[in-house]
């Protein structure tokens, strides 16, 4: 059994190295970067004008959550286990180095994830039930063309293996459940004959009922559909970053003299890894790689997931909900995943020598970083754990049911109904895998879900740029007044109070 795991990790392994390779890491970078170009460094210009729409909703806009709803929504499943748990697996197999290429991704990202907002809306619809559809198995459709649409139905199957297999349930309940073990049975021995044996491997109690529990939970809210799941990451999400914020800046503050030695070391591994790792991490490609894969995993730009959410948003303006959707990969990656990784890196966490993965990474710096006592530390990181975990659960569970959606039809109930249940199982068994081959289907599938939506990017990147210019042109000519901006605009259909209508 021992043979047959190492083999079927070893297939895995070479299916990311093919999906995550050079072409798709470079189409994610390059079009980030036309994007970025083509609307006139957006991320650059107006990121604090992002960040103020990012609190102030529209009036009378038409749409099912408020932006701010609709971002929280995104950043459910955004800020999760990738900013914890992730961030220390790109660190232990790419280097410090890793660090670097994630930045540079979520920076050219940001522009990535304002296009697909903008898109969003700009192509969304409205079904005969009132639900708002968009994401972009419609801007491809829609914008692209029907002879394109196969490869919507394309994005729309691997966004559902994204939410059943990656990052919506394997990887997140995989690492709460890890961090519930690191806490309650810290000193559990997997080849021992304690606890639940399944496969030949040991699970910990406290890993079977925490993931029993976390089902359970999972269930009773999903059953409440998007409004309930928008209403608890209104609540919990900001709450959740301000505590762990808090928690890493504590940590930063009090080894202050180590974090411009931390900076250092992360430049200069992304160009010299083996210098820096001993030989551990010898290729650039490689820390690239991680860079890149953890970081999309993470900020999810370029994945094609937040523009499902975007589309719900109360908003008249494909512009301005382009520019809220362009904060959550700001939040997420340069202000998370960044304090996330200096706290690993000041505190020597990554370090091979420890033989530490996963959750046991950041939970070594927290223990080391904080100036509590180690239980308390490790309790702070998995309530952090826990709570970033179940939100994005809950926000993959809405992405991927809108991608069957668009398979099957909304009228289809009980095919909706069924794969619910599907997922909910998912969220059960995912305990009992491995931690490399979780992180490793996740990222696999992530890279085939980024691939069409990217090309469809690429391909609208000229609306995108047409929209921009629009938009800061009559917002210009209102004096920067958003409520005056109506007359100035050559195209009324802009300011409709409702999508268009579709016929199922």
């Amino acid at each position: 059994m021992e043979n047959f795991f190492a083999t079927f990790n070893d297939i895995l392994v070479a299916i990311d190295d093919f999906v995550w390779g050079v072409p798709l890491m470079a189409l994610i970078l390059c079009g980030g970067l036309v994007l970025t170009i083509r609307s006139g460094g957006v991320q650059f210009r107006n990121l604090f004008r992002a960040l103020r729409y990012m609190w102030k909703n529209e009036k009378g806009a038409a749409g099912e959550l408020s932006s701010f709803a609709a971002l929280c929504t995104a950043l459910s499943a955004t800020v999760g286990t990738g900013n914890i748990v992730g961030v220390a697996t790109a660190i232990a197999t790419g280097g410090p180095g890793a660090v670097f290429w994630m930045i540079v991704a979520a920076v050219v990202g940001m522009a990535t994830k304002y296009a697909e907002g903008l898109l969003a809306v700009k192509y969304r619809t409205v079904d005969k039930f009132g639900h708002v559809l968009g994401g972009p198995f419609y801007y491809i459709e829609r914008g692209m063309g029907k002879k394109w649409k196969w490869l919507a139905v394309l994005f729309a199957i691997f966004g559902c293996l994204v939410g059943l297999l990656g990052i919506g349930t394997f990887t997140q309940v995989n690492s709460i459940t890890g961090a519930i073990q690191t806490f309650f049975d810290p000193n559990f021995d997997p080849a021992g004959t304690a606890g639940l044996v399944v496969a030949g491997r040991a699970i910990s109690w406290s890993v079977v009922i925490g993931g029993a529990l976390l089902a359970v939970l999972v269930c009773s809210v999903l059953i409440g559909g998007i409004k309930r799941i928008a209403a608890v990451a209104s609540k919990v999400v900001p709450a959740m970053i301000v505590v762990y914020l808090g928690c890493a800046i504590l940590i930063l503050v009090l080894n202050i003299t180590k974090v411009p030695e931390a900076l250092g070391t992360i430049i200069y591994a992304a160009f010299n890894p083996a210098a820096v790792t001993g030989g551990i991490v010898g290729s650039i490609i490689v820390a690239m790689q991680k860079g890149v894969a953890r970081g999309i995993f993470s900020n999810e730009a370029g994945l094609g997931s937040a523009p499902i959410a975007a589309a719900a948003a109360q908003t008249r303006e494909p512009v301005r909900q382009g520019l809220v959707s362009m904060t959550g990969t700001f939040i997420d990656t340069i202000v998370v995943c960044l304090m996330t990784a200096l706290c690993i890196v000041v505190t020597g966490a990554w370090s091979p020598d420890l033989g530490l993965q996963g959750v046991q990474i950041t939970n070594y710096a927290f223990q080391q970083g904080l100036p509590f006592p180690a239980e308390i530390s490790s309790f702070l990181l998995m309530a952090c754990m826990v709570v970033f975990g179940f939100t994005t659960i809950l926000g993959w569970d809405y992405y991927s049911e809108r991608c069957l959606e668009y398979l099957i039809g909304s009228r289809k109930k009980k095919g909706i109904l069924a794969f619910r249940w599907v997922y909910i199982l998912c969220v059960f068994a995912g305990p009992y895998f491995t931690v490399a081959a979780v992180w490793t289907i996740a990222d696999i599938v992530n890279g085939l879900m980024a691939l069409p939506n990217m090309i469809a990017l690429i391909a609208l990147s000229g609306v995108v740029a047409k929209e921009t210019k629009d938009y800061l042109k009559r917002l210009k000519a209102a004096g920067d007044n958003e409520e005056e901006m109506e007359e100035y605009s050559d195209d009324y259909s802009l300011w409709k109070s409702k999508p268009d209508f579709i016929q199922d």
